[in-house]
């Protein structure tokens, strides 16, 4: 969410709970072995996170998560050489008006903006329209030799997006897309979405979140470490000695970013 991170630790307990009731009704819940060959980070790997103009691949760590559209196929193959995985940034729930299939979204799809210029939520509920698109987007990241994908903004559900979008509407498009990076041999990771963990952990190769210390909600995300996944965390605000301990106590791959999520990280 480049840091949109929802506070779900200051939203009514009562909500979450409800939200939790109705994703655990909707199956995937026990973790599921992935394909052959498909790639699944372990718990504690470390990464890089530069979605800030292309690739700087000086980083010493093995997994790089850059944008898809900024980088060509030949920034994947040059950190490919260096023995690094890559994860391609696309935005699943949100239209970008600088994206070069921008048109391609008609206006009845477009909500609400979500606070960063330019972007308006997508309704999710179309999955009949978003479907080919996000679809099409995959297909970059394969054709350029991405490993895996980061679909940003999988929480439509929990924000006011100007649709009356509901858990298992979010449930259905994150199935969706989860399946269709499957297809394409892509690994695929959830995006914060914290309140569905557990019904989607099995689904999906890893979890990309941001500031669930500051949130006080890393907990919430002990499922996909105990089904051997990474969980790639950053937090923007916290200082690495109050979220490095316990990050490392429950396995977690963080560390603090500037939210333009340039070059500069600092690790745990």
């Amino acid at each position: 969410m480049r840091g949109r991170a929802v506070p779900y630790g200051r939203r009514s307990l009562l909500v979450v709970a409800l939200l939790l009731v109705v994703a655990g009704c909707s199956g995937d819940v026990s973790p599921r072995p992935p394909a052959p060959g498909r790639w699944v980070p372990r718990p504690g790997t470390a990464w890089q996170w530069q979605l800030d103009g292309r690739v700087d691949p000086r980083a010493d760590v093995p997994v790089y998560d850059i944008d898809g559209f900024e980088n060509g196929a030949g920034d994947v193959a040059r950190l490919h050489r260096d023995g690094r995985r890559v994860i391609c940034y696309v935005n699943a729930g949100a239209w970008e008006d600088f994206r070069p299939d921008r048109d391609a979204f008609p206006r009845s799809v477009r909500g609400g903006p979500n606070g960063w210029s330019g972007e308006r939520w997508l309704d999710i509920r179309r999955l009949d329209v978003l479907r080919p698109l996000m679809e099409r987007r995959l297909d970059m990241c394969r054709d350029k030799g991405f490993d895996a994908v980061e679909p940003d903004l999988l929480d439509g559900y929990l924000h006011d997006t100007g649709f009356p979008l509901e858990a298992a509407h979010q449930l259905a498009y994150n199935r969706m897309i989860a399946r269709a990076a499957h297809e394409r041999g892509l690994s695929v990771g959830l995006k914060n979405d914290l309140p569905q963990i557990p019904t989607l952990v099995g689904l999906f190769d890893f979890a990309v979140n941001e500031q669930c210390a500051e949130f006080e909600e890393c907990e919430r995300l002990a499922p996909f470490v105990r089904a051997g996944k990474a969980v790639f965390h950053v937090e923007y605000a916290l200082a690495p000695a109050d979220f490095c301990p316990q990050a490392r106590r429950l396995g977690l791959s963080s560390m603090r970013k500037r939210p333009d999520l340039d070059t500069w990280r600092h690790p745990c």
